[in-house]
């Protein structure tokens, strides 16, 4: 699959887990992690965009490529995008998957299953979402509901996206999962767009797309990955991957 390109953005900065990327897991960095699940896809080349020498150094360590970026970046499509930019003539790739950088514990079939998305030649931007099985998520802001209208069994293509307990009605909700495919015609589009009114409503980047009239398909998978955005979440991290490894 030489037409993807794995790009994992990281940022040493980050308010609620100083120094993320580089946190420990059983042994290794949090993004080497990431760096292995996204190797375990074989689902195209993977590069670490990264504004920290030392994520670079790690990922350089364990055999893989960082490309360093500019520190002040609004977000991670614009980080990814200078990475794209800077080793275009290395890796030639019309589809840009977005991995983010706090992953540790990612099945590597749900990289593969996002990129399948971008097989149908009208599919714009493709990403992931699971069915919400806990009350206690659906009118949770933090978790983000995708909305959309089903094409086939476990394929939506999206209409919104909001951290409002949406649609009402009977029915399922979605959770959002923020892995994302992009043709490498959307994404330069994308980045080049200023934020959109909704987007800057919700603080939601991929409402920026629906607003632009772009399209968004959506698979729905079996589980949701951890993200790790707090010390909990790393501990929560160290576990599984210690009882993995034992």
């Amino acid at each position: 699959m030489s037409r993807n390109l794995i790009v994992i953005p990281a940022r040493l900065a980050a308010s609620r887990l100083p120094g993320k990327p580089m946190a420990d897991i059983c042994g290794d960095p949090m993004i080497v992690h990431v760096w292995r699940r996204a190797m375990e896809a074989d689902c195209g080349p993977v590069i670490v965009a990264c504004d920290a020498t030392e994520i670079a150094d790690a990922i350089a360590r364990v055999g893989g490529r960082a490309v360093m970026t500019r520190s002040d970046h609004p977000s991670g499509s614009d980080r990814i995008w200078e990475a794209v930019e800077a080793v275009s003539g290395d890796y030639p790739a019309d589809v840009i998957i977005n991995l983010q950088g706090d992953l540790p514990t990612l099945e590597p079939q749900l990289v593969r299953r996002v990129a399948e998305l971008l097989d149908d030649p009208a599919v714009e931007i493709g990403t992931l979402a699971a069915e919400i099985v806990r009350d206690e998520e659906r009118g949770n802001p933090a978790v983000v509901k995708a909305i959309g209208t089903p094409l086939s069994d476990g394929h939506l293509r999206a209409l919104y996206f909001t951290r409002a307990t949406a649609p009402s009605g009977d029915g399922p909700l979605y959770h959002h999962i923020g892995i994302y495919a992009y043709r490498k015609t959307a994404l330069a589009r994308f980045v080049d767009m200023p934020p959109s009114p909704l987007e800057t409503r919700e603080r939601l980047e991929q409402l920026r797309a629906l607003e632009a009239g772009m399209r968004i398909d959506v698979a729905v998978v079996d589980t949701v990955p951890l993200g790790v955005d707090t010390p909990q979440d790393l501990e929560r991290a160290r576990l599984v991957i210690g009882e993995t490894a034992a």
